[in-house]
């Protein structure tokens, strides 16, 4: 969709953003085509993703980017007008349908503008068990992580899911929210989610599929919830993919065409009467 005035949509609607941590935008591209992703193809425009640039390589340095207003690029010649920018002399990224604020990052922007900001979790950055995992969610007023939401367990998604819905349940309906969710279930390991894939075997490019579609049979509650309110903006993307032996390469926090490569969407979740 179009880029929206950003300064019309902040003050008016929630806000939800959504990182498939570790997505790869191939991956995400062939199940969008073949029908295996009916709950999130139904919001993406034109049923596709669009393809853009991961801001950093690895979690860390990629949440930092994107909470800085950095979000992927889109994966032609640019500039590329930001939907959020810091105010900073000589910008070429800035236009008039960005929200430009004067905070260090956005999250505490939009606690400014009166916006309840909470995070809820996935991965290792996220679970404020030391100084480097209390970072990211230390940006915002409310955080949330248990070991039920981490790379480790099964039903991680439906999890975040569980506490999403009640945290929109308990906010008063006047205060604007947003809402933040790292999804960990695509992050290594992820075979446990191909039928008879097996833990000596290994993660490959078929179980990150296979975990895709996981997050796809459960989505369509966050969506409900994060639009039962009012309408709400949702931003679901990448934050870097990753390698399965490519040129030699596995994993991530590498440059390569796998992990620079990442699925984004934007749209409106309309409010349900």
């Amino acid at each position: 969709m179009p880029d929206p005035d950003m300064n019309e949509v902040i003050g008016r609607d929630d806000l939800l953003l959504v990182t498939l941590d570790t997505l790869r935008f191939d991956v995400a591209a062939e199940l969008a085509a073949a029908g295996r992703l009916p709950n999130l193809a139904r919001h993406l425009p034109d049923g596709v993703w669009e393809k853009r640039h991961a801001p950093g390589s690895f979690t860390y340095a990629s949440h930092q980017a994107m909470f800085a207003g950095f979000l992927p690029t889109p994966a032609t010649p640019g500039p590329h007008p930001r939907l959020f920018a810091a105010r900073f002399e000589g910008s070429e990224t800035t236009a008039g349908r960005t929200f430009v604020f004067d905070t260090p990052d956005l999250v505490s922007a939009l606690a400014a503008e009166g916006y309840r900001t909470v995070c809820i979790g996935g991965v290792g950055f996220f679970n404020k068990r030391g100084p480097m995992g209390s970072t990211l969610p230390g940006l915002f007023q409310e955080s949330h992580w248990e070991p039920e939401f981490s790379v480790a367990a099964p039903d991680s998604f439906e999890a975040q899911v569980n506490r999403a819905e009640k945290v929109v349940a308990a906010l008063p309906s006047e205060r604007r929210l947003f809402l933040f969710v790292n999804v960990s279930a695509l992050h290594q390991p992820n075979w446990f989610y191909r039928s008879g894939a097996t833990k000596a075997a290994g993660d490959s490019r078929e179980t990150h599929a296979a975990a895709l579609e996981y997050v796809d049979r459960h989505i369509g509650r966050l969506f409900a919830a994060a639009g039962s309110r009012r309408r709400c903006f949702a931003i679901v993307c990448s934050d870097h993919g990753t390698a399965y032996g490519e040129d030699g390469f596995t994993g991530h926090r590498l440059g390569h065409e796998s992990v620079w490569t990442v699925p984004y969407a934007q749209f409106f979740l309309e409010a349900q009467p």
